[in-house]
């Protein structure tokens, strides 16, 4: 496909704020998981919050879209020079001409939570929502994209990915279609998930959620550590001749409808994902540098993703699973963990594999658990989401063979 330019990135994490505080938590090896200390009766478990949204509430001209998975949208939005570089955008193409393509999991439903757990008897005696939480908008999937909408002035299309934790991979693939198709000229894609009581005590019901900071690919892995994040980046198609200093260069998409929330056995939807990303943007799996795994650090899905990789690529790979930096940040894993990928291709820098020590021996050679510092043209991205919907990113570096 015709490479897109990435004209700006950041990400925003229990790491920290923007894209510095990531590289120096991956590079120093510095953790972002925490106890536990979210909601009146705290799960026993790790998570990756996001410290300061609690004294961080949104502007008063939008005051209507008030909630915890709104105020991460803004405060992410702020970091990086992301909207300078939209005013660039919309002074070029127009803002009709530039897509708004977020995705999202859980989306606002802390908000609904907080109704109904502040539930008040009206007039006529039934429960209603509190007076400032009655505002449908917030109650909806829709919430992120129609409150960025507003934050941003964009007006062309608005959509909204919600499919499970490939959602703000997916972004990226919805946008280079609409790109190409002629119907926008740019996109600011991304996404954004908060932690809440659904997304914590959830996951703990399907027995996901281990009790310690979670080892992804390590033998004695037992479960995830759940977290929360905001990330954004602008695409942009190159002009003639040009050649950006990164790239977005194909996705793959797959859905395998194995089952409701584990993997395809074989990793049929992994592998068919990896490679139509690949054959996508004509690279060979050699070529390609550094792949961020979906790696969540539960017993089967990081079995069956290493399987995957190892039918596909050379042993010479360096490929990791950040989540025990960040945590699992579900909807927002995939512009994460694609900021992950642009830094390895900006600064060399190959993250390794937090927590983890004794290597899963059904694991291949391209699992690495220590970090590394090299050049490289390709680097990759994996996001799998439950009911077996998957998509696979290839970021490419100007002069990319």
């Amino acid at each position: 496909m015709p490479a897109l330019a990435i004209r700006a990135f950041t990400a925003t994490t229990a790491l920290g704020r923007g894209r510095d505080a990531q590289a120096d938590g991956l590079r120093t090896r510095r953790a972002g998981l925490r106890r536990n200390d979210f909601g009146a009766a705290p799960l026993p478990t790790w998570i990756g919050r996001v410290d300061g949204l609690e004294d961080s509430p949104l502007p008063p001209r939008l005051a209507g879209w008030e909630c915890r998975n709104n105020r991460l949208a803004w405060l992410a939005l702020q970091q990086d020079g992301v909207l300078p570089a939209l005013d660039t955008l919309v002074a070029r193409h127009g803002a009709e001409r530039i897509a708004l393509v977020v995705g999202t999991s859980t989306s606002s439903i802390g908000a609904s939570e907080e109704g109904y757990a502040r539930a008040v008897a009206d007039v006529d005696g039934a429960a209603r929502f509190p007076e400032d939480l009655r505002r449908p908008i917030v109650h909806t999937p829709h919430s992120l994209g129609d409150f960025l909408q507003h934050a941003t002035g964009l007006r062309g299309p608005c959509v909204t990915v919600a499919t499970a934790c490939s959602s703000s991979a997916k972004v990226f693939a919805q946008a280079a279609r609409l790109v190409h198709a002629g119907v926008v000229d740019a996109a600011l894609v991304g996404g954004v998930d908060t932690l809440c009581g659904s997304v914590l005590f959830g996951f703990n019901a399907l027995g996901l959620v281990s009790a310690d900071p979670c080892r992804p690919f390590d033998a004695a892995r037992d479960g995830l550590s759940l977290g929360e994040a905001g990330g954004f980046a602008l695409l942009e198609r190159m002009a003639a001749g040009e050649d950006a200093p990164l790239q977005l260069r194909g996705y793959g998409e797959s859905s395998d409808a194995h089952h409701m929330s584990a993997p395809h056995p074989d990793g049929l939807g992994a592998t068919l994902a990896m490679r139509d990303a690949l054959a996508r943007a004509g690279v060979d799996a050699a070529q390609v540098g550094y792949l961020n795994l979906h790696g969540t650090s539960t017993p089967a899905n990081d079995a069956i993703e290493a399987r995957a990789v190892a039918d596909l690529f050379p042993d010479t790979l360096h490929a990791s699973s950040t989540k025990g930096w960040t945590g699992h940040t579900l909807g927002a894993a995939g512009i994460v963990e694609s900021a992950f990928a642009l830094i390895a291709l900006q600064e060399g820098l190959l993250p390794g594999i937090l927590n983890s020590a004794t290597p899963d021996p059904g694991c291949g050679p391209q699992i690495r658990f220590d970090n590394a510092q090299r050049g490289v043209a390709f680097a990759m991205n994996n996001s799998f989401g439950f009911g077996g919907n998957n998509c696979s990113l290839v970021f490419g570096a100007a002069d990319a063979a």
